[in-house]
This record gives C-alpha cells, structure tokens and sequence, in this order.
C-alpha cells in the first residue's frame, strides 16, 4: 500500500487525494449578498450537518491562487452575517455548475445561472426557486485553517428557517428519490443518489 507523508506532498497533491478519499460529497449551494445588496451564489462541497439542537450546519470557502485569495461568498458572509444553503437536484444540476465560474464579484449569479431567486423568510439572501430544499442561516462562527491556498475558513451557520417542498416530505422525512439530490466526487465527476441500500443498526 503506497503511503503518503503530506508534509513531503503539495497542496495540490494532497487536494486530489482528498477530494478522490471523501466521497461522494454534498453540495451547499450558497446563496449571499454583499453589503451592496449584490447577489452571490455558489457551490462548496466540503459542506455537512453538524448538530440538530441547535441545528447547525458547515461548510469550507477554500483559499485560491489570486489577487483575491477568498471567495465572494466568504466576504459576503464576514459582512452580513447571512446566507442560505439551497439543495441541488439533477435538474438544475448544469446552472449550478455555471455559478462556479470565477467572475468579478459584480456578476449576479442568479442572472448569470437563469437560477430563480425567491424572497426568504428571516435573512435577505434570496432563496434559490428552483432547489427542493433550503436552508436560511445566520452566522455562527468563523474558523480559519490556514492561511494560503489549500486552506480555508469553515463557515457555521444556524438554521434559522427551513424550506422543504412538501411534495418530497412526510412527518419530517425527506424522499430521498424526490429529492434527487447530487453529490461531488474528484475532478469533474458527479454522482446521483438513486443507487440505494438499507441497513438496520445493530441493537
């Protein structure tokens, strides 16, 4: 078995492991405002649950190559302390992809996607229309880890509204064949959720 010493690998390197071990990933579909009221959005696959009480949930805005090494998005929340995690489904799954263009922070993502925004609830980032399921959140903490490319700040959020289709829920469980959702592997690559199987916890 090849054994890897990350300390004698790049960033670069240890990224492509990374991104090829933990699979498949969720994706937060991040939709934010800058302190102009521009709307952003954007995709982040190191993204999970943390707790349910309080609900919680995280994902990481990595570090980039460029004049402006953090993401519109980070920025964005650092300033307004809002965002809403939108869920991706297959079928908006090309517009998505679209949002994940580097463009200046100018760019609406709605317009640039075709993507619907819809008015939340509790915080102002729109909601994307098209998603199935959303989350509006208000920032919890910030965490940096590290401080050049490769590394990122892992963003907390609490729930504070839930949006879920109500075709695709029932007393509090989502379908996950309704939902449809897609997950991230290396590269390019992509994954549905059709392929499923159960398992009973042992007692």
């Amino acid at each position: 078995m090849l054994r890897i010493d990350p300390a004698g690998s790049s960033a670069t390197e240890i990224y492509k492991l990374m991104i090829g071990m933990v699979v498949p990933r969720p994706i937060a579909f991040v939709s934010s405002l800058d302190e102009k009221g521009i709307r952003n959005l954007a995709p982040f696959s190191y993204f999970m649950a943390c707790t349910a009480e309080p609900p919680v949930v995280c994902f990481v805005s990595s570090y980039r190559k460029s004049e402006t090494p953090t993401k519109d998005t980070l920025r964005n929340i650092s300033a307004t302390k809002e965002f809403v995690v939108n869920i991706v489904s297959e079928e908006f799954a090309d517009r998505m992809n679209l949002t994940s263009a580097e463009v200046v922070p100018e760019i609406d993502e709605f317009e640039l996607s075709g993507l619907t925004p819809i008015a939340s609830e509790l915080v102002r980032p729109p909601r994307v229309g098209e998603s199935r399921a959303q989350m509006e959140c208000r920032l919890r903490q910030l965490l940096p880890i590290g401080d050049a490319p490769g590394g990122g700040t892992v963003i907390f959020g609490d729930v504070l509204r839930f949006h879920v289709d109500q075709t695709i829920v029932e007393n509090y469980k989502i379908d996950p064949e309704k939902l449809k959702a897609i997950g991230r592997m290396g590269g390019p690559t992509y994954v549905r959720t059709h392929d499923r199987f159960d398992m009973a916890r042992p007692k």
